[in-house]
């Protein structure tokens, strides 16, 4: 079998970008009184959430890797499990702002060093789901062992409601334990920035007796302490 470790970075863009949000306690969240696009409910996007174009050229390579791995499943009859994960994060995770926001932001906090909020107001309201890299390996021991497809080979695993942090909420968090520091504002559209996105793992817990065991808050904990530890992790990963 073949198991490929995919993104939420799929899905297409510009329904992303329209989703119905509103602003609560620091974070965006949908808004439920508005109609919702096929493919996403209340606890987030699932599975059948468009993955048409645009979707960024990252995430083109990612859906045609989830195609190419289908037809090789298909053509030579072996199983294939593609996992669309959630923001992975974690301790010793690299600290760089396009793939490492978390460990970027909790070290670039503890260092003093300049941080901004892009786009969307400028207020750090954009909001994503932390999943921890070892919550992955009790569904992969299962897949690994599992030597049959089933009919739904495509799941996510990611944090879902329950992590998701924005980038204001993450903020509050290092200052309750680091002290104050100035955020500015940076008012900067770019054209593949979402203000929202959290994963529904509804499928992998039907499908693998499965969700995410570590919390936001611990993940963070977890981050923080290897940057006390490890204090110029910034030089060494962010700034190759």
């Amino acid at each position: 079998g073949f198991i490929l470790l995919s993104t939420s970075r799929v899905y297409n863009i510009p329904t992303l970008a329209n989703l119905p949000i509103k602003e609560v306690g620091g974070r965006f969240e949908l808004d439920h009184t508005r109609p919702l696009p096929t493919g996403v409910g209340p606890a987030g996007l699932t599975e059948t959430f468009s993955t048409h174009a645009p979707v960024s050229l990252y995430g083109a390579s990612k859906v045609a890797s989830e195609l190419l791995a289908l037809e090789y499943g298909a053509t030579f009859n072996f199983p294939i499990w593609i996992n669309r994960c959630g923001v992975l994060a974690g301790a010793g995770q690299f600290g760089r702002p396009d793939q490492g926001i978390a460990s970027y932001w909790i070290n670039a906090w503890l260092q003093k060093r300049p941080l901004k909020y892009i786009g969307f107001g400028g207020w750090g309201h954009q909001t994503r789901d932390f999943l921890h890299p070892r919550d992955l390996v009790p569904v992969l021991l299962k897949q690994f062992a599992h030597t049959h497809p089933t009919a739904e080979r495509t799941c996510h695993l990611a944090g879902g409601l329950g992590n998701a942090v924005s980038l204001l909420q993450l903020s509050r968090w290092c200052e309750a334990r680091l002290g104050p520091q100035t955020v500015t504002a940076d008012h900067t559209t770019r054209p593949f920035d979402i203000p929202w996105l959290v994963l529904d793992s509804t499928r992998a817990k039907d499908l693998w007796n499965w969700q995410p065991a570590t919390s936001a808050d611990a993940i963070f904990e977890e981050i923080l302490e290897h940057g006390r530890c490890q204090p110029d992790w910034l030089a060494l990963s962010a700034d190759l």
